[in-house]
């Protein structure tokens, strides 16, 4: 008689990376995928900073989506420190998934990406995002065009927020995953350190709250974290960096408006997060020039400092 562990189905599992252009969708995907909030999004170029994993387990496999910056041409230390995290990424991965965005063009800069997921030996996903925003033509025309950028084992096409097709990318990947341990426990989502996390969530309320160059000039960090049992509030100490004074004045707006429509608006996403109420206390600092300081930059975590 054949020993049941034979006809068990094995368990699979192995690390994917997402890589694109800015904006391509790569943390809304992940955020999809896990089914619950776990990498900030925004239109604002750099929203992403932390190389992080989102992770997936079902009763036979588990994947873990590593959530890259968007490769673009740098423009500072930090830019040049984001962009190296990102192909960094694809050292040791089990399957690689190209993002695209279906509304834009293709460009110069998706075919640099696509060369450097050429060179990588993993399985290679072409995913063509954001289909909601397009018809049935241009989808068409946008795969040819990749087509031609290299050779995808698969291509899907998704859209992230209306949910279009990600269970199909879902089991995609799964197919390609080798046999493998369960590298997280069944419950966790991500692998980001708490403290990480609530930082990323402030500073995702800060881009859809500031224009021009105010949202690519913040970083922010947690000071301290406190939680009172009796009253089952989680009191959290943040502080804001900026790069100029006049840059902190804008943050904290006319009698500390701005900074309290900021607060607010984490303070929401934060107590979901949590499952308790939290109060937010901000803070606001000049750090001049940091995105040029490469120690700085390390400080906050960001590229291949996380």
């Amino acid at each position: 008689m054949a020993d049941k562990t034979e006809n068990a189905e094995k368990f699979h599992s192995g690390f994917v990376t997402l890589l694109g252009r800015p904006n391509a969708g790569k943390s809304t995907l992940a955020n999809a995928v896990v089914g619950e909030k776990v990498a900030i999004t925004s239109p604002t170029a750099q929203t992403t900073r932390h190389r992080l994993n989102a992770i997936l387990t079902r009763d036979n496999f588990q994947m873990v989506l590593v959530d890259t910056p968007g490769v673009h041409k740098p423009h500072d230390v930090l830019g040049e420190e984001l962009n190296e995290s990102a192909i960094q990424a694809l050292e040791g991965i089990d399957v690689v998934a190209f993002l695209l965005d279906a509304s834009a063009p293709v460009g110069k800069g998706d075919q640099w990406v696509a060369r450097q997921v050429a060179e990588v030996p993993a399985k290679k996903i072409l995913v063509l995002t954001k289909i909601d925003l397009v018809d049935d033509k241009t989808i068409a025309r946008q795969i040819e065009a990749a087509k031609q950028l290299g050779t995808w084992d698969s291509i899907v096409c998704v859209s992230s927020k209306t949910g279009a097709h990600v269970e199909d990318f879902i089991k995609t990947v799964a197919s390609m995953l080798p046999e493998g341990p369960k590298w997280f426990p069944d419950d966790i989502t991500t692998d980001q350190p708490l403290s990480v996390v609530i930082a990323e969530f402030i500073r995702e309320k800060m881009l859809y709250e500031y224009h021009d160059e105010v949202p690519h000039s913040i970083g922010v960090i947690v000071d301290d974290m406190d939680y009172d049992e009796r009253k089952d509030l989680e009191r959290i100490y943040a502080t804001i960096y900026v790069e100029h004074d006049s840059q902190k004045g804008i943050v904290i707006g006319r009698g500390g408006a701005a900074l309290k429509q900021v607060g607010i608006a984490a303070r929401k996403d934060l107590e979901k997060l949590l499952g308790c109420k939290v109060f937010l206390d901000l803070h606001v600092k000049v750090r001049k020039n940091w995105r040029r300081d490469l120690n700085q930059i390390r400080r906050f975590g960001y590229g291949q400092g996380e």
